[in-house]
């Protein structure tokens, strides 16, 4: 038994730094995520390599290729902006729902998360330049919660899919200059008055806004894959 919890620490270690070196850019998207050459980049086995790989495609920051082996992910131009616009029409119909129908523990749940991000530091003086992953589990919940009044569970499920699949772009274009004076915080304040106020009008365009804001910034960062728009 202790052998085994000693294992699954040994492989939540090691899925911490590979998580993070992916997020904070240490490898370029497409790059291949050989098992041997981290292995030895980590001083681990392959065998928790390999798990660990396996977890990191579930959570869409690695790609599994059939007989190739995983992959950093790379989007292009045209996919990255089908993302967002799917994001855009399933989150913005989804608050409009949670606005008709959210009640006060909803309401409530909205105020609790966008507090608990509003006080999350999202750089550290150490780190001025990347996301803390605090700060990212945060943003997620608050997301969730704003939609969650809408008791629509295909609506939720296909929102944090849309969310886990732009992560890694908005932490990789965080260095950027467009993401360092981006206001996010403001952003948020507003959308959390918006919807708390019932105006769906003003909620849903914020909404919107500020998930082409955050296309626009990942654009600007210009890390996709745009060789294949050539």
């Amino acid at each position: 038994m202790a052998r085994q919890g000693a294992a699954k620490t040994l492989s939540s270690h090691v899925y911490e730094l590979v998580s993070n070196d992916i997020m904070n850019g240490q490898w370029r998207p497409g790059a291949r995520l050989a098992p041997a050459e981290l292995s030895e980049h980590y001083g681990t086995s392959t065998t928790v390599v390999r798990e660990v790989l396996v977890r990191l495609a579930s959570e869409y920051l690695a790609v599994s290729k059939p007989s190739q082996g995983f992959f950093v992910p790379s989007l292009t131009l045209e996919e990255l902006k089908d993302l967002t616009l799917v994001r855009v029409h399933n989150d913005t119909f989804a608050l409009q729902l949670a606005i008709e129908r959210g009640d006060i523990n909803w309401e409530t749940e909205v105020m609790t998360k966008h507090h608990v991000l509003a006080r999350t530091m999202r750089r550290t003086h150490a780190d001025p330049l990347h996301t803390r992953n605090e700060w990212s589990a945060a943003h997620r919940e608050f997301h969730a919660a704003l939609i969650v009044g809408s008791n629509v569970p295909m609506l939720l499920d296909l929102s944090r899919t849309l969310f886990d699949a732009g992560e890694l772009y908005r932490r990789w274009a965080a260095p950027s200059p467009a993401a360092l004076e981006r206001d996010i915080e403001h952003e948020h304040d507003l959308i959390m008055q918006a919807t708390l106020d019932r105006d769906t009008e003003a909620a849903t365009a914020l909404l919107a806004s500020h998930y082409i804001q955050s296309l626009e910034v990942m654009l600007a960062a210009g890390f996709l894959d745009l060789e294949t728009q050539q």
